[in-house]
Formats: C-alpha cells, structure tokens, sequence
C-alpha cells in the first residue's frame, strides 16, 4: 500500500478545506491511476473482434 504524508489545509474556523500532498506522491498516484486505467481499457477490447487491411481503410478513408 502506498504511504500517502498529508498536510491538512484548515479554514478559519479549523475545518479541513484541501490536503497537500509531496509532488513525488502524488505523481505516483497520478501513474497507478493510469495504470489501472489502461488495465480496464485492455480488458475492455480484448474481446473486441480485430479487422482485416482492407476493412480498416474503411473506417480511415481519410488517410488515403
């Protein structure tokens, strides 16, 4: 589990408003976020069925 130091960031009246967090840590969410997200894309088209050349160019015909 990753270890997350935060600094509470109060109002006036000493209610919790925002966190900060060290950049390294949050970049390093910023990567497992991406990370799972990319995952869930995977599983997401890993069924999907694949075209042959020809019909590719259908979908792009921009391209040509």
């Amino acid at each position: 589990m990753l270890e997350i130091n935060k600094s509470y960031v109060l109002d006036k009246d000493q209610k919790p408003i925002a966190v900060q967090i060290p950049i390294a840590e949050f970049e390093k969410i910023e990567e497992i976020l991406e990370d799972y997200g990319l995952v869930k894309l995977i599983e997401e088209v890993e069924n999907d069925q694949i075209l042959d050349q020809e019909k590719d160019w259908q979908y792009c015909p921009h391209i040509l």
